[in-house]
This record gives structure tokens, sequence and C-alpha cells, in this order.
């Protein structure tokens, strides 16, 4: 017999814990781990919503949620990821200990494995429910040879030799999808976070300007942007979270910046997002841009076709 579809907002996980443990330390560490503030947003929203319920009613229809942490007390400290238990797709994470402080420390020795699990199946069921209405990608195949998983209800903004700016609209705001390529020697001596800053600085003065002043938009000094490594369809990349404003303007919001090495082809690929949206949160938003960033694949060049040309925008 097939399971069930699985139930859950994106990036909300359901919590079967007594309510002692929740309302003490113990939920305390929980809340520091799971809904810890996303980073690069200038107001704090969590990294997952958080959903308590008592053991007691976990037979019921909670139970089909698609992200579940499970607390109890047992013998020994323990912690278990099981997936696809009572719906698909499912994460359950059972974390056990013999008191208190085994639990807080079952749960501070693996909360990198259960953020990174949780946020890692978010995005792949993201990315299945864009995969079902996608924007026709043929232009940016063709200019940069890569492929991207693009919500239909995105459009272009602005289209250039080696850029593109994609759009999509909401009633309070938009989110901006960016994408361009520079040399391999574009990146000078000095830090990661230096050279992205100024590259993506002269991106927004070229192309991304105000209406009304003509400002361009930079990255905001006020905040330090944050930068951590990772790899976008196997190949080694930086991602990096900060805010972007307009020169002498008041509009600003997050961004969500990955530089992609691509050396056979002596370039790198950028692919930004970033949000305006003052008057709502913004975690979903930015989080829709990553998932359509980490779909971002390389095409293979085809037979005699000439390398991909690596000038400056």
């Amino acid at each position: 017999m097939a399971l069930p579809v699985s139930t859950g907002k994106i990036n909300s996980v359901s919590v079967i814990i007594d309510d002692v443990l929740w309302n003490g330390e113990v939920g305390d560490v929980l809340r520091k781990k799971l809904a810890a503030p996303v980073d690069g947003l200038q107001e704090e929203e969590p990294l997952f919503t958080l959903n308590q319920y008592s053991p007691k009613i976990f037979n019921s229809n909670v139970r089909l949620a698609r992200n579940i942490v499970v607390i109890s007390k047992a013998a020994h400290p323990e912690f278990k990821h099981v997936m696809d238990k009572y719906a698909v797709p499912q994460n359950i994470f059972y974390i056990s200990g013999h008191n208190w402080n085994e639990i807080i420390e079952t749960i501070e020795l693996h909360s990198p494995t259960l953020t990174g699990s949780i946020n890692y199946s978010e995005i792949i069921e993201n990315q299945k429910a864009t995969a079902k209405a996608l924007f026709n990608d043929q232009k940016i195949r063709q200019k940069f040879n890569i492929t991207v998983q693009i919500p239909e209800d995105f459009s272009y903004a602005l289209l250039k030799h080696k850029f593109a700016w994609l759009k999509k609209d909401i009633p309070s705001g938009n989110s901006s999808l960016l994408i361009y390529q520079v040399p391999l020697s574009s990146f000078k001596k000095g830090s990661i976070v230096d050279n992205v800053i100024r590259i993506r600085d002269s991106i927004g003065k070229k192309y991304i300007h105000g209406m009304l002043d003509k400002s361009s938009m930079q990255t905001e000094e006020s905040y330090y942007p944050y930068i951590s490594k990772t790899r976008i369809d196997d190949k080694p990349a930086f991602e990096m979270r900060g805010t972007w404003e307009l020169q002498n303007n008041f509009m600003n919001g997050p961004f969500l910046n990955y530089v992609i090495k691509d050396s056979p082809n002596r370039r790198y690929i950028i692919v930004e997002g970033f949000v305006y949206n003052p008057s709502s949160t913004k975690r979903d938003m930015i989080f829709e841009l990553e998932s359509i960033i980490k779909s971002t694949q390389f095409l293979k060049p085809k037979k005699n076709e000439a390398k991909i040309r690596n000038k400056a925008i």
C-alpha cells in the first residue's frame, strides 16, 4: 500500500515533545538551533517555523508532516534519522537521552546534520514544485551554456550580451534573479568578500538603477555579508548573503549571491537573487531564490563548438 503524500508548508517542522521539556532548557536549545535567525536578513526571521505537539497526539495527522523531530527520554542518548516512515517525502528525527543534559548534548552534537538535512530536503521539495511550471530558459542556455529551473512567473527585465535579469512581481514587492559571467582574472588579490562586493557593485552601477534619481544598487556597507564555501553542480562556489541598497534612496533588501568557478571555460558564473518586499517577511522569498540558483547545471559543449568567450560584461 502506497504511503500518503506528506503535508506542511515549506520550512516548517513539527516538534513532538512533552510540554515540560518544550518550556524548559531542551526547548530553548531546539529553538536556538532550528529557529536561529536566517543570515543576511535585516530583521530576524527563523530558519524554520516550529510547531510543537504533545506525544499523545503523534498517532494523528501530525505524523503526516514532512519534517518531524521527536524528543523523548530513554536509557541511552540517541540520534536517528528515518525517512518516509508515515508519508512521502518525510524526515523524522528521533532524539533521546537519559535526562535533560543528555538530550541537550545530543541536540548540540547533531544539530548541523539536523538543520542541513531539513534544508536540503526542502530545497528538493521546492524544486519539484517549480518543475511543474517552468520558465523557458533557452536564452540563458545559449548565452551561458547553463540551465536553471526558474518558475514560469518570472520574466526578463533586461537581457544583454553576457547578462540576464529576471524578475517576479508580487503585490508588496518583487524578486529578482541575475545571471552573468566574468573571467577568472576578474578576481584580484584580497579577500573573496571584497572581490565579490566589487564585482556585484559594478554590475549594479551598470544595470540596476532606481526609477527616479538614477541611483544604482550597491552592497550595503553597514551589514557585513556572510560568506561560505559550497558546490553548485559539483563545481566549487562561494555563497554570500547580505543586504543591498539603492544609493541615496530608501529601497533595500536581502541578496543571495553564488560565484561558481567554471575552470574549463576560464570564467566565473555568478547567479544572484535579491528581494524587495518592505512590508512583509522575506525568508521564503530568499529561500525560493536559493532553490532556483541551486538547480543550476552546466551543459556539455556541443562538438566543434567554440569555447565560451570570457569577455568582461
